[in-house]
């Protein structure tokens, strides 16, 4: 009797311990998202009743408010490098984009259940949650600015407080939240993360779709388990909760039965980010034409087989991170560029609605429509293997002078070891001149971006100063020091205009007093004369232009001795 009553009594507190800690959403009506204010205080009072919750300030956003982590730790010890030689942890991201909450509800459940045992409490691992990243948008509330979205009644906007898009800032970093981000990444370090989201496209009967982090970004070895076992079984564990799953329909304007492509998310995005760092990352999409409860409800569950299957597997899940940086090794190669490959796919039975054309009534031409009055299943193709269009060789190390400031900040913040060169040093290096780019013609959150950049490569002995950097590839953050310090790296600081300062001449001639000048030149130089002439004789145009001939003069003279002119300024030791 004593037992049954115990027991009685543990359900009892449990269901009162529930309704006493309900969140705002499951408060209302189904369809309405918390308030910045109102996620704040449940959580204070979540953490001032349950010591296995904290929430901590971590960080900041544009407008100066703070970012929250709200952290379930079950275990005594709170030191989290302590913690992380024996404990896996999992980072879950909300509200990166505020019009899209069904993370930030699902959230506060999930760490709700945690304290109160509702969930089985983790024996192997930490979750931790940033409660709401960009809250300035979050604070931005409207019921319009996703036109397409079937509910919640009021939610935020996708800008900041500066009007940035977070998920296309990871990598360069110019928001006040990308670079709270970072610091809370590396605060945690985590093995597994979560970023959730809502979707946008095609209509489809799935409520639950999925980025699974690019696994050739990820590594042979990491990325394989990853898609074929951790991933494989959350699906799978998901679906007999209730929820069929596809992967996220990367197809715009076209029906999805044709066949679509993983998304490819580079460092500029947060799974691309953290796969820099060997995490298993997934991109929750829940379908925007859905009821928001079940969004809420498919995104909680995700989560819920996530714990379930991290607790399972975080022996393997930490073995195989410290496994695939050996893959990542000086003098080995690296694919720097990617591209689908159309030669490789698997097939799914997708369920979808047959895609039609009507008249439109606006302006009377054919639209496409969704007929959810016939749902089909059809066998189609997905096309998830990628190939690398460029490699590097991985140098031993990158030599950065101390004069790139802003660089050697977004290392330092990002904990890359460096070491600084103790005396003026001549050292013979690899050294890039950017041969080739191209520039998007409007501007992209923030810059006018680079892409299709190509450099000539040679070596040579150069001068470096006391406090310049090298920069070893040995380490842990080896994937984030390529793809930000190899210009031709789709997300390169390059690309992203750190160094736009070399793209432009600094010295010029006038034309009237160097016309002598280069007359004598090619008087005096044979070799110069030459291959002027060569040149005029296969180069019609340049022929008839005397103006870019007086500058090929120019720029094939001693005159032009403007060594920093599309010179990379940084350099690798091979």
């Amino acid at each position: 009797m004593k037992l049954k009553y115990l027991l009685f009594s543990f359900a009892s507190c449990l269901i009162m311990a529930q309704n006493n800690f309900q969140t705002p959403f499951e408060k209302g009506n189904g369809n309405q998202t918390v308030t910045y204010d109102e996620m704040n205080v449940y959580y204070q009072n979540l953490a001032k009743n349950f010591n296995s919750i904290q929430y901590l300030k971590k960080g900041e956003d544009d407008n100066g408010k703070p970012i929250y982590v709200v952290v379930f730790n079950p275990f005594p010890e709170k030191n989290l490098n302590q913690l992380r030689k024996e404990k896996a942890i999992l980072l879950i991201n909300n509200g990166i984009h505020p019009g899209e909450p069904d993370g930030i509800d699902a959230t506060m459940m999930l760490m709700r259940d945690l304290a109160t045992k509702k969930i089985k409490t983790p024996q192997n691992f930490i979750v931790a949650a940033i409660s709401a990243y960009n809250v300035s948008g979050m604070l931005n509330r409207s019921s319009f600015s996703r036109a397409n979205q079937n509910g919640p009644e009021q939610y935020g906007f996708r800008g900041t407080a500066r009007n940035y898009d977070l998920n296309r800032d990871f990598i360069k970093a110019d928001t006040k939240n990308a670079r709270s981000f970072q610091e809370i990444y590396q605060w945690l370090k985590p093995d597994v993360f979560i970023d959730n989201h809502v979707s946008n496209g095609a209509d489809y009967q799935y409520t639950f779709t999925y980025i699974s982090t690019f696994k050739e970004r990820l590594g042979n070895v990491l990325g394989d388990y990853f898609y074929n076992n951790y991933q494989a079984k959350n699906l799978e564990d998901l679906k007999k909760l209730g929820y069929e799953s596809t992967p996220y329909v990367n197809i715009h304007g076209d029906v999805p039965e044709v066949g679509f492509a993983s998304f490819e998310d580079s460092p500029r995005y947060s799974t691309g980010y953290t796969t820099l760092f060997n995490s298993l990352g997934t991109v929750p999409e829940t379908h925007m034409l859905k009821p928001y409860d079940k969004r809420v409800d498919a995104t909680y569950k995700y989560m819920l087989v996530n714990l379930q299957n991290l607790d399972k597997d975080y022996k393997k899940i930490k073995q195989l991170r410290a496994e695939n940086l050996k893959q990542y090794q000086a003098g080995k190669q690296y694919g720097i560029r990617w591209k689908i490959d159309s030669t490789k796919y698997s097939t799914m039975d997708f369920k979808g609605f047959e895609g039609k054309y009507k008249p439109s009534e606006i302006s009377g031409k054919p639209r496409l429509y969704y007929d959810r009055n016939k749902p089909f299943t059809k066998k189609i193709k997905l096309f998830t293997t990628a190939v690398p269009t460029g490699y590097i060789t991985i140098p031993k190390y990158y030599v950065i002078p101390q004069s790139q400031y802003r660089v050697l900040e977004e290392l330092k913040r990002n904990q890359i070891q460096m070491k600084p060169i103790k005396k003026d040093s001549l050292i013979s290096v690899e050294s890039y001149k950017i041969n080739d780019f191209k520039t998007v013609k409007n501007p992209y959150e923030g810059h006018y971006l680079h892409f299709e950049t190509t450099v000539d490569k040679s070596t040579k002995n150069q001068s470096f100063l006391e406090g310049d950097y090298l920069v070893p590839t040995n380490q842990e953050g080896i994937k984030y020091i390529i793809e930000t310090l190899e210009p031709e790296a789709l997300d390169s600081f390059f690309n992203w205009n750190f160094f736009d300062g070399i793209l432009a001449q600094k010295e010029y001639y006038s034309a009237y007093i160097f016309e002598d000048t280069a007359a004598e030149l090619l008087k005096n130089d044979k070799d110069l004369k030459q291959k002027f002439e060569a040149k005029k004789a296969s180069d019609k145009a340049f022929a008839d232009d005397g103006t870019a001939q007086l500058d090929w003069i120019y720029r094939n003279s001693p005159y032009f001795e403007e060594k920093t002119f599309r010179q990379y300024p940084i350099y690798r030791i091979l």
